[in-house]
Order: C-alpha cells, then sequence, then structure tokens
C-alpha cells in the first residue's frame, strides 16, 4: 500500500461528566477521521488523563493519587479502543496514559488494528516533570509493528529529541514514526517539532506528531497543553522543500481537531535511493574517529 491517509488529532483535554459522555466522545472523534477516509489514526501523550474527569475533584486535583485512580478505568478505554479499531477496521493509536506494573508507572501507547492489540511502545527518556514531579519511570526497549500500511514505530514526545532512538527504528527499516506528544510551552512543542523534523532528515523517514491542546485545570498533570499536529519528511525531491508535508494551522483547539494527510511511501522509499543526499546511508561516517579526530590550533 503506496500511499497512506493519516490522521493526526489535536486533541482538547476536556472534562467530562459522566462515563457515557467520555465513551460518545471518543466514538464520535474516531469517526469524524474514518468519514475523512483515514486508514491510521493517531492520537497525543497522555490522552487518558482526560478521564481522571469523572474522577471525585479531591482525586482527580492530586497529581499521585489521579494516576492511581486512572488504573481501574484503563481497561474499559482500552476495549473501547480496540473495538473502534475492529469496527472500522483501522490502524489507532489512542495516545498514552501513565501504566502501573511491577509496582512503577511507564507512560505507555498501544497500537491497536483491525484485528486486534499489536502491540504497546513505552516512553524511554522522562522529562524532567515525569521523572522528578510525577515518578514516571523509562521503559525498556524499541517495538517495531509490521502492517499492511508499512512498518511502523512510536515515540512518545521527548523521546523524539535523541538521535539514536528514531536511528534504531530505521535500521529496522520502519517507514514512519508515530509521535504522540504532550507539552505546556510552545518552545516544549517546538522541541519535539524539531527532534521529528531532525530524525526525519537523518533517517529519511517520516514522522506523524499529535499533540495535546487547550486548557484543563482540573488537572495538575494536563493543566496546559500547547501544540500542531504535523506530518514531517525529509526535505527532498518530491517532498516539500521545509520537510511539513502537513501541519495543523493553530496552537490551540479547533472545530475540526483531525489533520488529514497522505503520504506516499513509495516516494519517501524513492529518497533514500535516489534523493539530493543520502543522510540514511552516510550515517555510519559521523563516527570514524579517525578522520574527525579534532585538532587544536594554537
Amino acid at each position: 500500500m503506496s500511499t497512506l491517509t493519516l490522521a493526526a488529532c489535536q486533541y482538547e483535554i476536556e472534562f467530562f461528566h459522566n462515563p457515557r459522555q467520555s465513551h460518545q466522545h471518543l466514538n464520535n472523534l474516531v469517526q469524524q477521521a474514518v468519514d475523512q477516509q483515514a486508514q491510521l489514526l493517531l492520537m497525543p501523550e497522555y490522552s487518558a488523563m482526560a478521564l481522571t474527569s469523572l474522577q471525585p475533584e479531591n482525586t482527580r486535583g492530586d497529581l499521585q493519587r489521579s494516576i492511581a485512580a486512572l488504573q481501574p478505568q484503563l481497561p474499559d478505554w482500552l476495549e473501547q479502543c480496540e473495538t473502534l479499531a475492529r469496527q472500522h477496521q483501522i490502524w489507532f493509536c489512542p495516545g498514552s496514559a501513565p501504566v502501573l506494573q511491577d509496582g512503577q508507572y511507564r507512560n505507555r501507547a498501544w497500537l491497536f488494528g483491525p484485528d486486534g492489540l499489536l502491540g504497546y511502545q513505552d516512553k524511554l527518556i522522562m522529562t524532567r516533570f515525569e521523572r522528578e514531579q510525577w515518578q514516571i519511570r523509562a521503559g525498556n526497549g524499541l517495538t517495531v509493528f509490521d502492517t499492511p500500511l508499512g512498518r511502523l514505530g512510536i515515540l512518545i514526545c521527548y523521546d523524539n529529541e535523541f538521535p539514536n532512538l528514531a536511528r534504531q527504528l530505521a535500521e529496522q527499516d520502519v517507514d514512519l514514526i508515530l509521535s504522540p506528544s504532550c507539552t505546556d510551552t510552545e518552545a516544549g512543542f517546538n522541541r519535539v517539532r524539531i527532534g521529528a523534523q531532525a530524525r526525519a532528515l537523518e533517517n529519511q523517514i517520516a514522522l506523524l506528531q499529535s499533540p495535546t491542546v487547550g486548557n484543563a485545570p482540573w488537572s495538575p498533570a494536563v493543566d496546559i497543553n500547547i501544540g500542531k499536529a504535523g506530518l514531517y519528511t525529509p526535505p527532498d525531491y518530491g517532498l516539500p522543500a521545509d520537510g511539513i508535508l502537513a501541519q495543523s494551522p493553530e496552537l490551540e483547539p479547533s472545530q475540526n481537531p483531525w489533520l488529514i494527510c497522505k503520504l506516499n511511501l513509495e516516494a519517501l522509499r524513492d529518497v533514500r535511493k535516489n534523493g539530493q543526499v543520502a543522510t540514511r546511508r552516510d550515517w555510519p561516517e559521523q563516527f570514524d574517529s579517525a578522520r574527525l579526530t579534532p585538532q587544536r590550533v594554537r
């Protein structure tokens, strides 16, 4: 399948008054993307934190208690996500959630397909907030997802800022990296975006970013959210000169939260063979210490 229709959600963390409202909201959101012929849907990092609005006020307003109370809410949410993927015959990454495992919380994103759960990816490098205040721990290892759409990987938010993670996925012939993100400043959004664009350039692959947006003052975890959805590629033949194949126009909630975009995988793969540059091929040359030892000039 050479041309994919992708959907990246610029997702507003909304307040739900009851489980039925939350359930219907996700159904409607996915239906919007499906109605626009999307085959693969991506939602942002910590999208599941919207479920904490269903908790009592003194629970949802406490950083640690809110994620503890989230744990029994997650199975129903994940079941709904799997049902939606099966029902609409789509590939669906509903974003991430803090998951308790072996006494530690990890930031986990899942990928569902038409036949159910394909697997999950944990965030590997934690931000200062996660590490120092929220006590979220790093996961282990990268997952490669083989699908009829192509070979996919997931890098969650901050992970996009570290070159070797994307490089490991590229060396496993991943074509597209899904990048769910959650940032509370424009600078934070741009760090992830710039990282994603750099990873696309270095490895001659594509990265799809889905951010949280809007304010949720009732949540100490996702109270402020700023970002744009985007699809980034290497700037080269047949692709945009700035590497931005598609991007949402504003850093705030929109009436149409989905960025719908098309990615031609054959054009992307052709750049690796016949592009203006060969950054993917030439990557190892930067580690040739014999050639690159700095010389001091006095």
